[in-house]
């Protein structure tokens, strides 16, 4: 058996969560244990590729509102996976072509092919980092280039928190990113709902067992996320629910149900 090339710092036999997305959305920046990963989660939630297009969309309607209606220009997009369609700086200066974007991510394939994309795009950046280590992503040279933290800044944390245990404490994660940004700025967040739901339990038992992470949250537990913040409405809701480009039609399918999430502005 062949053994595929991999660049400096990764183990292609250790599935990581943006190439698994990746390999969902049929991208080409993954491994065969990327792959394996994705066909069991395919066959435990058949709807998980229609669930990761519907984070994706939902990832555009906030920057889109950051954007145009907050005023925002300064975005930093924590775990932001490989780059895919409609990527966060895409939006951002489709609206203003001044928005400034800086990429996080561990993986360390991440960045070269972000960069890629951005191809010398002077506005956005990727970097390598660990969103766990703030001191390390806020005091890094790309964010420090692009991102003055004396203005507002909107932070993204769609897709990432339920990957961090509650011994991990994501809360004051989240709350030691808002600390940081002045007034006026704003925190996305995403986490899957814990729920009765058989796909729920389905997804989150093969998370846990290919992934070693997957941490459904109930809504009490999401909505914390956004304590001392001013939610933007409609609050915490299913991604469909929130300023969808049309009216939501009628009840939510049960895919569309797993994950919970919402925007909010520092007072």
């Amino acid at each position: 058996m062949s053994v595929e090339w991999a660049p400096p710092g990764v183990d292609p036999e250790r599935p990581s969560v943006a190439r698994v997305h990746d390999a969902l959305l049929g991208g080409m920046e993954n491994f065969a244990a990327d792959r394996s990963v994705a066909r069991k989660l395919r066959t435990a939630v058949p709807e998980v590729v229609d669930l990761v297009w519907c984070n994706r969309a939902f990832i555009g309607r906030v920057v889109d509102f950051l954007v145009r209606e907050a005023g925002i220009r300064q975005i930093i997009d924590l775990g932001a996976g490989l780059p895919t369609v409609e990527n966060t700086h895409e939006v951002a200066q489709f609206a203003d072509p001044t928005s400034r974007v800086v990429y996080v991510d561990l993986d360390p394939m991440v960045e070269p092919h972000a960069r890629a994309i951005l191809n010398g795009n002077p506005c956005a950046d990727a970097v390598t980092a660990d969103a766990r280590d703030v001191a390390g992503v806020l005091g890094h040279p790309a964010v420090r280039r692009l991102i003055d933290l004396s203005q507002p800044t909107a932070v993204l944390a769609v897709g990432l928190l339920h990957l961090f245990s509650d011994q991990e404490n994501p809360h004051a994660l989240v709350r030691a990113y808002v600390d940081a940004l002045p007034p006026g700025s704003y925190l996305a967040v995403s986490n899957f709902l814990a729920s009765e739901s058989p796909k729920a339990k389905a997804l989150e038992v093969m998370l846990q067992a290919t992934m070693g992470t997957g941490h459904f949250r109930d809504r009490p537990a999401i909505e914390r996320f956004f304590d001392g913040l001013r939610l933007v409405e409609p609050g915490v809701v299913h991604f469909p629910e929130w300023h969808p480009d049309e009216r939501v039609p009628g009840p939510l399918a049960p895919w569309e149900e797993l994950l919970l999430g919402g925007v909010a502005r520092k007072p």
